[in-house]
């Protein structure tokens, strides 16, 4: 290999640990990558720019708008309003995942697991089931969706671009359908007969004490007339008397050493954690009052809604602090406690950096809650009904959804054009704000598609793609283009539980498409195989965003996605081996 080829590779490898480590937000990384590619002369100024004007991604950008449309008009709330009445988990179970399904092949699936999580929690504390049981096959679910129509997920759009970069037509709306179709029945069929039994049937937080779902940290203040006045934490006892731990003395801005000891004053404030229930209780009966709500209660009036609040995966506001964020002044809403799974947090509430998958406990009237039900960077996991939402609005985002599907799938307009005029034509019809569109769309995504694409153009131009595919040919030997189909197949998922699935797309697609010469195969069944692969990422909870909220939100470990995942994913694979062959034939 050349200077290039080489220089390539590092980046290429770099970015995998990145990405897979989680250490750096992916547009980071994405626009690390983009930096170091231009800055070493890998690709000129205009290969480094050309995804930001790419088919893929100004169709992605529209397609979060429209999905942000059916989500916030409520269009999808009679559905969840009948699931609502399920009473049986395995059929609670089944109705989601054949409801998600159809609906994840238009509307993005973030949005579709974000409506349907808290309904899945209230169904589960209802009938005292495990959310273990639940929320994993309703995730799957989702991206199983997703691979059915070209528009369905952003990897199925970026496949089709490279593709159509390197000369192959494009792919029709409802193309991928009739295998998308098969997989999703037989997936679904799987989740139902032998993956619910791999699932954790019970939580038990004696059996997980770092995580500990459910235990709150909060802080409460001392008033002058409470019975703990004079007592040492020690002797108050409160973890054996009330369930609920001491983690700090705060006096003042000093953090006391030894705190167990420490004679406890009035207007000090210890650092707790337990269930909020029990921390409730020892509030009332000890004279205390939360702090937060000492602090910010007067400044909107009062507070009367008690809500849970999931930060979603890749937030925009994740690193940030609870005084940073000025909730009570941006929300009108009153952070009381926080919850991080995995660890327990030992810091004041203001100064806490805010992560992916916390759940905070908010006081808010209604106003801040409809506000805060509307805001894309969390999952309101205490829900209530949104009288304001009219059936109007809904009826026009579904409308407009149907008519972007069909001006695309009947090619009355182009993918980018359908899909930009359905934002357009939403935002008129009012389903959804202002400030929605701005606020609610996912732009870390839109900057990785642009950021990363220049890394294919990269690898194909330095010269690594060639050595890839010498070293792939040489792996397979004469065993024929369905051999050469496999690698690809196992390549690109493999990548895609490292990295994410639009990385993975476009690393691989262009080798694919060599690889398919190399062998003497048509490119598309290559391409539709890594379509598919980095669109079905079951094996991890960070190889798709659906799973990383479930993740936190279900209490499961990372072993139950392998336990479950990897068994679905070898099916899909075998399946596609027989399908793609089908619908797609290798050889012209």
């Amino acid at each position: 290999m050349n200077e290039a080829a080489w220089a390539t590779l590092a980046i290429v490898l770099g970015a995998i640990v990145l990405f897979a480590s989680e250490r750096i937000r992916i547009d980071v990384i994405a626009l690390g990558v983009l930096v170091l590619l231009a800055g070493l002369g890998l690709v000129t100024p205009a290969e480094a720019l050309a995804g930001f004007s790419n088919e893929a991604t100004v169709t992605v950008a529209a397609m979060f708008a429209l999905s942000l449309g059916i989500e916030r008009s409520g269009a999808l709330e009679p559905l969840a309003r009948l699931l609502s009445r399920i009473r049986r988990p395995w059929l609670l179970t089944l109705a989601l995942m054949l409801a998600i399904a159809p609906m994840g092949a238009f509307v993005k699936n973030i949005a579709l697991v974000a409506t349907f999580l808290p309904l899945a929690l209230r169904v589960c504390a209802r009938t005292h089931t495990s959310p273990a049981r639940v929320l994993l096959p309703m995730a799957y679910a989702a991206q199983m969706g997703g691979v059915c129509t070209l528009i369905g997920t952003s990897s199925n759009l970026l496949a089709d671009s490279l593709a159509q970069k390197h000369g192959l037509s494009p792919f029709g709306v409802f193309e991928f359908t009739p295998m998308g179709a098969l997989l999703a029945v037989v997936g679904i069929g799987y989740l139902m007969l032998v993956g619910r039994w791999l699932l954790p049937r019970d939580i038990h937080p004696q059996a997980m004490p770092e995580s500990d779902i459910g235990k709150y940290v909060t802080e409460l203040r001392i008033k002058p007339t409470s019975p703990l006045v004079g007592q040492s934490i020690a002797d108050a006892r409160l973890g054996e008397t009330w369930g609920v731990y001491p983690l700090e003395l705060l006096r003042g801005k000093t953090h006391l050493w030894s705190p167990r000891s420490q004679r406890l004053e009035a207007d000090d404030v210890l650092l707790v954690r337990g269930d909020w229930e029990k921390i409730e209780e020892l509030r009332k009966r000890a004279d205390l009052e939360l702090d937060p709500e000492n602090h910010y209660g007067h400044e909107r009036g009062e507070a009367r809604v008690l809500v849970e609040l999931l930060l979603r995966p890749d937030s925009t506001i994740e690193g940030y602090t609870l005084d940073e964020l000025d909730f009570p002044r941006n929300h009108g809403a009153i952070a009381l406690a926080i919850q991080r799974r995995g660890q327990v947090l030992r810091e004041q509430l203001r100064d806490t950096r805010l992560a992916g998958g916390d759940v905070l406990l908010m006081l808010a009237d209604e106003d801040a809650l409809s506000a805060l039900r509307g805001d894309e960077r969390f999952v309101v996991l205490s829900e209530r009904e949104d009288t304001r939402r009219t059936p109007r609005r809904a009826i026009a985002a579904i409308a407009i959804m149907t008519a972007v599907v069909l001006c695309s799938g009947l090619h009355w307009l182009p993918i980018p054009v359908a899909a930009i005029a359905g934002a357009v034509a939403m935002a008129a019809a009012g389903c959804f704000g202002r400030k929605d569109l701005y606020e609610g769309m996912d732009w870390k995504i839109v900057v990785v598609l642009a950021a990363i694409l220049p890394l294919g153009t990269a690898v194909e131009s330095s010269g690594l793609s060639r050595t890839v595919v010498d070293l792939g040919m040489n792996a397979l030997g004469a065993h024929g283009p369905l051999a050469a189909l496999l690698l690809v197949y196992l390549l690109t998922a493999l990548l895609t539980e490292l990295m994410g699935h639009n990385p993975s797309v476009v690393l691989m697609a262009g080798i694919a498409i060599s690889i398919a010469h190399s062998v003497g195969a048509d490119p598309r069944p290559f391409v539709i195989a890594v379509a598919f692969a980095a669109a079905t990422s079951f094996a991890t909870p960070v190889g798709y965003p659906t799973n990383t909220m479930v993740y936190y939100a279900g209490g499961y470990r990372f072993t139950d996605f392998m336990k479950v995942g990897i068994p679905l994913i070898a099916l899909f694979c075998a399946l596609s081996m027989v399908l793609i062959p089908h619908f797609w034939p290798l050889t012209s």
